[in-house]
C-alpha cells in the first residue's frame, strides 16, 4: 500500500506559502461560525471538508489516508471525549432529578457571605481547578456551569465565566498530563518544565478572579467585593507557584485550588462584602427559598456528588499505597493501530511509521467512565436515602437521565468529533506543522511568539496535551537553534495553551451545551475570544522578557 510523508514545504516547495495555505481551514471554521453565523456542527463540517481539499490538493495526500485520518480523529472525538461531557452533564441531572441541586444552590448562597459573586468564582475557579486537576477535557466546563446557573447566573453570562475561569489550572490539568506529554516527546525534566510553567500561569491565576468579579457585576462588582478576589487569585497564584516549583508538578492544581478555598474562608472570616443584595437584584437573581429547611443531613446528601467524585478521581488518578490504582486502570487501556492507516504515515525525519496513528480506548481509565462510577454510586446513595419520598430517586429513573443527555448532547457532539476529525486531517497530512514551522522560522523574536503555537494548538483541539503532542519538538528545535532554553520554549507552549483553550470549539459546544444554548457558540465566541487575545499578548511579552532580561525569575535547572 501506498505511503505518505508530510512536508512542511509541500505547496510549490515554499514554506511560508505552505503555512499560508494549511490556515485556510481554520479560516473556513471561523468564517462560517463567526461571519456567516453558522452552528458550530454545520462550521466543523465545513472546516472538515476544507481540510481533506487542502490536504488532496496541496499537500498530495492520498484520498484514502486523509479520509482514514479524519475517522481517527472522529472517533477520538467521540471517546474519550463525548464521553466525557455525556457523562459530566448526567452526574449534574442525577442531582437535579433527586431534587437535591436547589439544596447545593441554597447551601452555596450562605457561603461568601450570600454574595453571588463570590460564590461564583469558587465554583468556576476553585471549584473548576479541582475538577481540571483531576478529570480535565471538558467537565469542569459543564459541570461548573450547571452549578452557577442554579445560583442564579444567565446562560451567556455563566458561560463565559466558565470558560475565563478555566484558564489557569489548564497547564496542570488532569494530573499535569500536558507537561508529562511535552517532557516525554522532548527528553527534558518535566518536573522542570512543570516549574517553568509555574512562572507563567499563577500570573493569570492572580488576575483571573477579578476579571470574572467584572465579568459578574461590572466595576461596581469590583469596587464592592475586590478583596475576596484578590485573596481567592493570590491565595491560588501561591499554591501554584510553590507546588509546582518545591513539590510536585502533578498535584499543583490540587493543592492550589484548596488553597485558593481557604484563602477566601479565611478572609469571610474577618471581612463581608458590600452590596450583595443590590447585586442580586441588578443581576436578576431570585432569592432562595426555604433556606431554613436546609438540615445537615440535606446539606450533606446535596453536597455527597461532589465529595464522591473529588474522591473516585483522587484514587483513581493518585492512589498507589498497596496498589497502584493508575496503573492498574492504564493497563485495561486498549490500543488498537488504526485499520488502513496505521504503518502508512512516516515521519519526514526518520522515515519510520508515525506512532500517532494507534488509538488508544480508554474504556476504564477515561474521565468518562470514571464519572459513570461516580454517578451510579450518587444514584444508589439517593435511592436508598430517599428522605422519606421528599426527594424520589430510583436506580431506574437516573439510567434514563443518559439517554435524555445523550439526545440533548447530539449536535455538539457532531461539532466535537468533526473538530477532532478536522485537528487529525491538519495534523497527520502536515498543514499544522507547515503553520508552527513558520512561526518556529522567526530566529530571536521566536520568544515572543512562541505561546502563540501552544495558543493555536489548543484552540484547534480543544486539548493543552494535544497542542503539546503537536508543537514541544518543534519548541525544543526551533529554541535551540534560536539560542534559547528549550525548557522556557516547551513551557511557553504548554501555557499559551492556557489561554487558547476558552476559544477552542470544543470548549464552546461544552459549554453551551452546558447552559442550554445549543447552536448559539458563535455568541460566547465573541465574549471570549478578546479576552484570550488579550491574555495571550500579555503571554508574549513576559515570556519575551523571560528569555532574556526576567531570566533570573525562572528556576534553575
Amino acid at each position: 500500500m501506498n505511503t505518505y510523508t508530510a512536508q512542511v514545504d509541500a505547496v510549490a516547495g515554499s514554506l511560508g506559502l505552505s503555512a499560508l495555505v494549511g490556515i485556510i481551514p481554520l479560516a473556513a471554521f471561523f468564517i462560517a461560525l463567526v461571519g456567516l453565523k453558522r452552528s458550530a456542527w454545520l462550521s466543523g463540517l465545513i472546516a472538515l471538508a476544507t481540510a481533506i481539499i487542502v490536504a488532496v490538493l496541496a499537500f498530495k495526500m492520498p484520498v484514502d489516508l486523509a479520509l482514514l485520518s479524519a475517522s481517527q480523529g472522529a472517533v477520538f472525538g467521540l471517546f474519550p471525549i463525548v464521553w466525557i461531557v455525556v457523562m459530566a452533564l448526567w452526574f449534574y441531572q442525577v442531582t437535579v432529578a433527586a431534587g437535591r441541586f436547589e439544596d447545593m444552590r441554597a447551601i452555596f448562597d450562605s457561603i461568601g457571605g450570600g454574595d453571588v459573586r463570590i460564590q461564583a468564582i469558587l465554583i468556576a475557579f476553585c471549584f473548576g481547578g479541582l475538577l481540571e486537576a483531576l478529570a480535565g477535557f471538558g467537565a469542569p466546563v459543564a459541570i461548573t456551569a450547571t452549578m452557577i446557573l442554579a445560583i442564579g447566573l444567565k446562560p451567556l453570562k455563566t458561560a463565559v465565566v466558565v470558560l475565563i475561569a478555566n484558564t489557569a489550572p489548564v497547564a496542570f490539568g488532569a494530573v499535569a498530563i500536558p507537561i508529562t506529554t511535552a517532557g516525554k516527546l522532548t527528553g527534558l525534566d518535566p518536573a522542570h518544565i512543570g516549574a517553568v510553567v509555574g512562572h507563567q500561569a499563577p500570573l493569570f491565576a492572580f488576575v483571573v478572579p477579578l476579571f470574572l468579579l467584572l465579568l459578574i457585576d461590572g466595576v461596581r462588582g469590583v469596587k464592592d467585593a475586590w478583596p475576596a478576589a484578590v485573596a481567592i487569585g493570590a491565595s491560588f497564584a501561591v499554591a501554584q507557584w510553590w507546588t509546582a516549583t518545591h513539590f510536585s508538578y502533578e498535584l499543583t492544581d490540587v493543592v492550589a485550588s484548596l488553597v485558593g478555598v481557604a484563602g477566601a474562608v479565611i478572609l469571610l472570616r474577618f471581612w463581608k462584602p458590600k452590596g450583595a443584595a443590590e447585586a442580586k437584584q441588578r443581576l436578576g437573581i431570585e432569592e432562595i427559598e426555604n433556606v431554613s429547611e436546609l438540615t445537615p443531613v440535606r446539606v450533606w446528601m446535596a453536597m455527597v456528588p461532589y465529595v464522591l467524585v473529588v474522591f473516585v478521581f483522587g484514587v483513581a488518578k493518585l492512589w498507589t499505597l498497596g496498589v497502584n490504582v493508575p496503573k492498574a486502570l492504564a493497563a485495561t487501556d486498549l490500543t488498537i493501530p488504526w485499520p488502513g492507516l496505521d504503518g502508512r504515515l512516516l515521519s519526514a525525519a526518520t522515515g519510520e511509521p508515525i506512532t500517532g496513528t494507534v488509538y488508544t480506548f480508554t474504556w476504564l481509565s477515561s474521565p468518562g467512565t470514571l464519572l459513570l462510577i461516580t454517578g451510579l454510586l450518587v444514584t444508589i446513595i439517593y435511592t436508598v436515602f430517599n428522605h422519606n419520598g421528599k426527594f424520589p430517586m430510583t436506580i431506574g429513573k437516573g439510567l434514563r437521565e443518559i439517554g435524555a443527555c445523550m439526545y440533548k448532547m447530539r449536535f455538539s457532539a457532531l461539532t466535537i468529533m468533526s473538530v477532532l476529525a478536522l485537528a487529525y486531517v491538519m495534523n497527520f497530512s502536515g498543514q499544522t506543522l507547515a503553520i508552527g514551522s513558520f512561526v518556529a522560522g522567526l530566529g530571536a523574536a521566536f520568544a515572543f511568539f512562541s505561546p502563540v503555537l501552544g495558543w493555536v494548538g489548543t484552540a484547534v483541539t480543544g486539548s493543552d496535551t494535544s497542542a503539546n503532542a503537536l508543537f514541544s519538538n518543534l519548541q525544543q528545535t526551533a529554541a535551540t537553534g534560536a539560542g534559547l532554553d528549550p525548557n522556557l520554549m516547551v513551557a511557553a507552549n504548554t501555557t499559551g495553551g492556557v489561554v487558547g483553550k476558552m476559544i477552542s470549539p470544543q470548549s464552546l459546544a461544552i459549554a453551551a451545551t452546558a447552559v442550554s444554548m445549543p447552536g448559539q457558540e458563535s455568541t460566547i465566541f465573541k465574549k471570549v475570544l478578546p479576552w484570550s487575545l488579550g491574555m495571550l499578548v500579555v503571554l508574549c511579552a513576559l515570556v519575551f522578557l523571560q528569555s532574556n532580561v526576567l531570566a533570573w525569575m525562572l528556576p534553575p535547572q
